[in-house]
């Protein structure tokens, strides 16, 4: 990595650190979920607003290391109105980005998450990275579920 890239991608980083994005209480969260990094000391509040199975809106919560808050504060820029089905893609792009593994992220903005990527060569980083996306998909795959039953109860 060159660098004026390296550069560029602290200081998008410290950025998101400095001035993360959607750290907000939501009044009607639908589904609220927390999430921790006991290596790093993390920990994220997410909640969740839907409309249908839209994400209408959501707060990201985090408190802990630089990478940690500035992915969390990412997510919030690339999630907000998406379905539960591209969030779960944006997700498992973002995982594999991290890991080094391929992917497809053909027809997905990924905003500032490109920058992420360095954070591969440091590997105890990677769950720092990923707390919010675990986080916030964990608190989808519980509505999905809530729905679920409410939907074979009424039936």
């Amino acid at each position: 990595m060159s660098d004026a890239l390296d550069t560029l991608y602290r200081e998008v980083i410290l950025d998101h650190y400095k001035n993360p994005r959607g750290k907000k209480k939501l009044d009607h969260a639908d589904v609220k979920n927390e999430g921790k990094n006991p290596v790093c000391g993390d920990e994220i509040e997410v909640e969740v607003e839907f409309d249908g199975d839209t994400v209408k809106d959501l707060s990201v919560s985090c408190a802990g290391c630089a990478i940690s808050v500035a992915s969390g504060s990412m997510l919030y820029e690339v999630i907000k109105g998406k379905s539960f089905d591209e969030v779960r893609k944006i997700a498992k792009v973002v995982k594999a980005m991290l890991k080094g593994e391929e992917y497809d992220a053909d027809g997905i903005d990924l905003g500032d998450l490109d920058v992420l990527e360095g954070v591969r060569q440091f590997p105890v980083r990677i769950k720092c990275a990923l707390l919010s996306w675990v986080t916030l998909v964990d608190a989808i795959e519980k509505a999905d579920t809530n729905e679920s039953s409410k939907l074979s109860t009424t039936e």
